[in-house]
């Protein structure tokens, strides 16, 4: 099945001391491009979470958002820095011969820059990373799901513009042998027009007939056009990410239908040309989007 490159998905979790919440979405593009966001504290979980998601996403514009609340603040110490205060007090004290008042108070120092220090005990980083990954997982099947839904319907509209293909392939080979035969006619009906009414000589129009035919021959083309078609269903049933090999097969596909439109030179088979190359076209929007 195919799966397209859209996708969304969130989940929430509280734990004991954490609450953590992830979201995952995406969008289409060539390669794999991952943006994770994190709380500044926990950025050294980045590097796993951006390998645990490249291990189940392979392709797409992905963006990764990770919070992490801690309902207890028992890992952090708040401790006074003596000298910088002291610093402080003894400037702000010389500002006496200037005849200003000593109003200095504690609530008053507390609110210059490095006073206080916030330290961190040090967290168990994989008993936290765990956490995330379980919370990450359930975001994670809800996001595959709904690429796999969207990647169903790209499937179903994809397949039928196949079929069209194979229709118009179809015609493009009923109308080959027609066409012989008209130039055939075209040739005779001049050739009389030359001659006057003489005998044309039959083995000059077989043997011109042969040569246009030959010329204007689209057999292989029509036959690598089916098997295009077979390897890409064939592809596109094996679940696993071919968006690229599609599109490889899909500029073969209009490879040999530009062949077919340069070779069959007659209004009905330029006809059936556009139709392909319209169906193929459709084909390669979708597949824009596949993983």
């Amino acid at each position: 099945m195919l799966k397209s490159m859209t996708g969304f998905g969130r989940a929430e979790k509280q734990f004991e001391q954490f609450q953590i919440g992830v979201q995952i979405k995406s969008v289409n593009h060539r390669y794999s491009d991952f943006s994770i966001r994190l709380p500044r504290y926990y950025q050294f979980l980045e590097e796993k979470i951006h390998q645990l998601a490249a291990s189940m996403i392979s392709r797409g514009k992905v963006e990764i958002f990770v919070n992490i609340e801690q309902k207890k603040s028992d890992n952090r110490q708040i401790t006074l820095d003596e000298a910088i205060a002291e610093g402080y007090i003894n400037a702000l004290r010389s500002l006496e011969k200037f005849g200003l008042a000593d109003d200095l108070t504690m609530s008053a120092l507390s609110r210059f820059d490095g006073i206080f220090h916030v330290e961190y005990q040090q967290l168990d980083e994989d008993a936290l990373f765990a956490m995330v990954k379980e919370v990450f997982e359930q975001a994670m099947g809800e996001f595959m799901s709904m690429r796999e839904a969207e990647g169903k319907r790209l499937e179903q509209d994809i397949f039928s513009h196949l079929e069209n293909i194979l229709v118009e392939v179809a015609e493009v080979e009923k109308r080959s042998p027609i066409r012989v035969e008209e130039y055939r006619a075209r040739l005779e009906e001049k050739l009389r027009k030359i001659l006057d009414d003489r005998n044309v000589d039959e083995t000059l129009l077989i043997t011109e007939a042969a040569l246009f035919a030959d010329k204007t021959d689209v057999g292989e083309e029509t036959v690598r056009l089916r098997s295009h078609v077979k390897e890409f269903k064939a592809a596109a049933e094996k679940g696993s990410p071919v968006g690229k090999k599609l599109d490889f097969i899909i500029q073969e596909m209009n490879r040999e239908a530009n062949t077919i439109g340069s070779k069959g030179n007659d209004l009905e088979t330029a006809q059936r040309v556009v139709e392909l190359k319209s169906e193929i076209e459709k084909i390669r929007e979708q597949i824009q989007n596949i993983e």
